[in-house]
C-alpha cells in the first residue's frame, strides 16, 4: 500500500519511517504543500497523512484541494500539535477521516493509519464487470479479456464514470467538473481528448457492442448495443 505523507520535520519523518517500513508500507514524503499537490496530479496513493503546519501554508489548503479535485475516495489522517475541540471538528468537516494529536504515542498513530488502510483495502477490493471489461478500482486499471488497457489516472476515472452512468447523456461541462473538479471556464476539449483516447484503448466504437455516442455540441453517452448475429 502506497502512502503519501506531507511532513517537513526530519524527526517526524524518521518516526514514520521507523513505524511504517517494517509493515511494508511504501511511503513517499513531501515537505511542502506545493510539491505534495504537484505529485498528486500524477501519482496514486492509497492513503494520505497530512501534517497541519507546513512552510508554505496549512494542510487545510491541501485537504480542500484533494476533496475537490481527486476522483477517488482516498482516506486522509491529519496529524497536528493542536488539541482544540473546535480545530478537530473543523478538520473533520473539511474532509479528513481521522485526526491525531502529535505525542509520544507513536503506536497509536500506527494503529490509526492501519485502521484507515484496512478500510481502504476493503472498499477497493471490488472488481466491477461490464461484459468483457473488468474495472479494478484498487489498482485503477481496466482489463479487457485479460489484458490491461493501459489507461492513465484521468482516463480511468472518466471511463469508470461513463460505465457507472450507462445510457445517460452527460454534458462536457458536467464531465469536466466531475472528473477534473474544475469550473466550466476550462476548455472542454480536454474532455474530448480523453474520450478519444478511451474509445481507442477500450474499443468503445460503433463497430462493437459498447459505444461512446457523441452528441455534437453537448456531450457523450456510453451505451451497450445488442448485436444481432446474422442468420
Amino acid at each position: 500500500m502506497r502512502l503519501g505523507i506531507l511532513e517537513d520535520e526530519p524527526t517526524q519523518v524518521a518516526i514514520y519511517e521507523l513505524l511504517l517500513s517494517p509493515n511494508r508500507y511504501q511511503c513517499e514524503f513531501f515537505g511542502t504543500i506545493a510539491s505534495f499537490l504537484d505529485a498528486l496530479q500524477n501519482k496514486k496513493f492509497d492513503l494520505l497523512v497530512l501534517d497541519w503546519i507546513l512552510p508554505d501554508g496549512t494542510a487545510g489548503e491541501a485537504l480542500k484541494w484533494i476533496r475537490k479535485n481527486l476522483d477517488w475516495h482516498i482516506p486522509i489522517i491529519c496529524v497536528t500539535s493542536c488539541n482544540n475541540e473546535s480545530d478537530v471538528v473543523n478538520v473533520l468537516y473539511m474532509g479528513a477521516d481521522d485526526y491525531f494529536v502529535k505525542s509520544s504515542r507513536h503506536f497509536e498513530l500506527l494503529a490509526r493509519i492501519e485502521t484507515l488502510a484496512r478500510r481502504s483495502r476493503e472498499k477497493q477490493s471490488v472488481i466491477l464487470q461490464f461484459g468483457p471489461y473488468e474495472i479494478d478500482s484498487e489498482n485503477q486499471v481496466i482489463v479487457i479479456d485479460g489484458k490491461n488497457a493501459g489507461l492513465t489516472q484521468k482516463e480511468f476515472a472518466l471511463a469508470c464514470y461513463l460505465f457507472q452512468n450507462m445510457n445517460k447523456l452527460l454534458s462536457r461541462i458536467h464531465l469536466l467538473e466531475k472528473i477534473w473538479g474544475l469550473s466550466a471556464e476550462i476548455d472542454t476539449r480536454t474532455v474530448d481528448t480523453h474520450i478519444s483516447r478511451i474509445r481507442n484503448k477500450l474499443n468503445l466504437t460503433a463497430r462493437g457492442e459498447w459505444d461512446i455516442l457523441t452528441i455534437y455540441g453537448y456531450g457523450y453517452r456510453l451505451q451497450h448495443v445488442k448485436v444481432i448475429e446474422p442468420v
